[in-house]
């Protein structure tokens, strides 16, 4: 859909997200349904716009993203991807810090940046998926496809270290030429090396755009397109193969028009002398918004629906463009140098073989100045800012300027420089805690408690003053680690000590320390991760309180995705303490919590609630003299320092 006459930028880029939905349908048709896939989003989703790209990618079934480097990966955690996103290209050890803070996937290639990332990770205590690269002939990176077995073996005994993937890369895929089969032979001779040491690596990959088109035998479980999602063919010969449509293209306007008389030099040293009487179009398009200078003179651009040469040497913020064909050209003509109008069309491959590039330099290139005006359904959806690229140079700088951009924002909004400041801290406190505090966002979070009588025995409980409490939690959330815990504090100043721990999944305060003990009075009975039993490693007691440590192996293939987590928990509770506290201590999403008192022999039960979010209000239903149930639809989001408080008559 062209913008209107009356747009407001110089010139902007068009992203077409309907054409880019249509052409991952076309790839999950090419693969099938048992093979997923990994756009490549690198360089700024091909000048497209990572974050947009990468939203939509995973919204149409997308499992992970591929990028560059660390600092690309940065750039998706900070603007709110929370996928796993593979670092396709070597990393380094200055990068070691960046990846395991913000849960990047690294491909390895070399085994001294393996043990210094593991090293890290045990300091961090913390474990990490990697994709191990081979070269099986591209000559750039990953590990020689002679050495990949040993190489593996040595990997795989790093601690902290998850093999979750294992990949290499065609060189030549957009060719039907034999070096893709000798490529193929050497990569699959070194899976099935694998498979009969009983060594598994659950993800695997070779194919890229070309490959995807040309050897559909070639394919594993997981491909990783790249140029083919942005609507481009990687070579001429791979039109008939899948059905395409480009996503980009790169529009201006005309600012000034003016008549030559024969003879009149055009641009910079004249390249260009106009033979007759000529009318000459200016736009603010030059080499310093990636239009290639080496269209001087040969390139084209559509006003009208007709082509119309570039003439003149292009400059960097102008260009020139004959008109003279074209009836009723007039100032604030849309110019299109990239993509279609009416029946005419430039594509990028055009653009390449004039350029004498390739279509890839020219999507990174195109509009370097221009804003992206994202379309969907024929409406702007969007429009990202012409300075697309999020710096992090320097984190600690990045995030404190993050912090005075939320700051000032605030103060703007609340007209009071103090009064913004409040609400400021206020919140950052709420969110994080600490500074150092990843933030964890957990939704469906469902908690019933069953409180009843706890029957006569000989132990030293006096039975008659306590409750038997049976809770069962269940939540979901993007789970980091193999391992975690789950701890029982007996006063505040233990249950600060557990919230220090990054592992520790659940917390309980068993508060009174007279007769209960948390090692026999506190038992989690069950702990269940996507239906599956989680079994318990270890129990014991520390200086901050007693620790029930949980983990399985098979959670390995989970880190860094969405589970489902369910943890049954029996204990003690005195009945004249007269409340059951249930507080929220993350940002949750949809929340019921029921109260089932049936047969604990109390009455006048209550509840008083305290939210804080969007609405606050939650419904409240239940039994008289049996459960109170409290609601809040799993559409609005409910923020720390929120609660419910159950108090009853002994």
């Amino acid at each position: 859909m062209p913008l209107k006459r009356d747009q407001k930028y110089r010139s902007w880029v068009e992203v077409d997200l309907d054409n880019f939905i249509d052409n991952l349908r076309e790839i999950k048709r090419l693969i099938g349904p048992k093979v997923d896939f990994m756009p490549t989003v690198k360089a700024d989703a091909y000048g497209h716009g990572a974050l947009e790209i990468s939203s939509t990618a995973l919204k149409n079934g997308a499992r992970m993203l591929g990028v560059a480097n660390a600092d690309e990966g940065v750039q998706l955690r900070i603007s709110g991807i929370e996928a796993p996103v593979v670092i396709l290209g070597p990393s380094t050890t200055a990068e070691i810090e960046q990846i395991i803070k913000y849960n990047l996937t690294p491909s390895v290639s070399d085994s001294s940046f393996a043990k210094k990332l593991n090293n890290a990770l045990i300091k961090s205590h913390h474990k990490l998926p990697v994709h191990i690269e081979v070269d099986t002939g591209m000559g750039r990176g990953g590990t020689m496809h002679t050495e990949a077995l040993g190489f593996v073996l040595e990997i795989s005994r790093l601690s902290n270290i998850i093999l979750e993937g294992i990949f290499s890369h065609f060189a030549s895929s957009e060719k039907m030429i034999s070096y893709n089969e000798q490529q193929w032979k050497s990569f699959s001779d070194l899976l099935a090396d694998l498979e009969y040491r009983s060594i598994n690596i659950p993800i695997r990959h070779i194919d890229n755009s070309g490959a995807v088109l040309n050897y559909p035998d070639f394919k594993l479980n997981m491909v990783r397109p790249g140029i083919m999602t942005y609507g481009i063919y990687p070579s001429p010969e791979n039109e008939s193969k899948a059905r395409l449509a480009p996503v980009m293209s790169f529009k201006t306007t005309i600012v000034l028009i003016k008549d030559f008389p024969a003879g009149y030099g055009i641009g910079y040293n004249s390249t260009f002398v106009t033979t007759r009487p000529t009318r000459i179009a200016t736009i603010p398009v030059g080499y310093g918004d990636g239009y290639p200078f080496i269209l001087s003179n040969r390139g084209e651009a559509l006003i009208r629906g007709w082509r119309a040469p570039i003439v003149g040497r292009i400059s960097m913020d102008m260009c020139t463009i004959d008109v003279t064909h074209i009836p009723g050209c007039s100032v604030g003509d849309e110019v299109v140098l990239l993509g279609r109008q009416a029946k005419e069309s430039i594509s990028a491959n055009e653009i390449a073989d004039k350029a004498q590039t390739i279509s890839y330099d020219v999507l990174c290139a195109l509009g370097k100045r221009a804003p992206r005006v994202f379309l969907q359904k024929g409406k702007k959806e969007a429009v990202a800012p012409r300075l697309r690229r999020i710096f992090v140079p320097d984190e600690e700088k990045s995030i404190s300027r993050i912090d005075n951009i939320i700051r000032h924002c605030l103060q703007t909004r609340a007209r009071d420089e103090e009064m913004g400041n409040a609400i400021y801290y206020e919140m950052f406190e709420t969110l994080f805690g600490k500074e150092d505090r990843r933030l964890e966002l957990r939704s469906g979070f469902r908690y019933d408690i069953r409180i009843a009588k706890l029957p006569e025995t000989q132990n030293a409980v006096p039975s008659r003053k306590y409750l038997r409490v049976s809770t069962h939690i269940e939540y979901r959330k993007i789970i980091r680690d193999t391992i975690f815990m789950i701890g029982c504090a007996s006063n505040h100043s233990q249950l600060a000590a557990l919230f220090e721990d990054p592992r520790c999944e659940y917390r309980w305060l068993l508060s009174d320390g007279r007769h209960l003990s948390t090692e026999r009075d506190f038992n989690v009975e069950c702990v269940r991760i996507d239906h599956e039993d989680i079994p318990i490693i270890e129990k014991k007691k520390t200086k901050r309180g007693y620790e029930v440590w949980c983990g399985s192996e098979t959670l390995k293939r989970k880190i860094n995705k969405e589970v489902k987590l369910e943890i049954d928990i029996s204990t003690k509770q005195a009945k004249d303490n007269k409340i059951f506290p249930v507080y929220l201590i993350y940002p949750v999403r949809g929340l019921e919590i029921k109260f089932d008192y049936a047969n604990a022999g109390i009455k006048n039960v209550h509840e008083e609630s305290f939210f804080a979010g969007k609405h606050p209000q939650p419904s409240v239903t239940g039994k008289k003299g049996k459960s109170i149930a409290v609601k809040i639809s799993d559409r609005e989001w409910i923020f720390p320092t929120s609660g419910v408080i159950f108090i009853w008559d002994a």
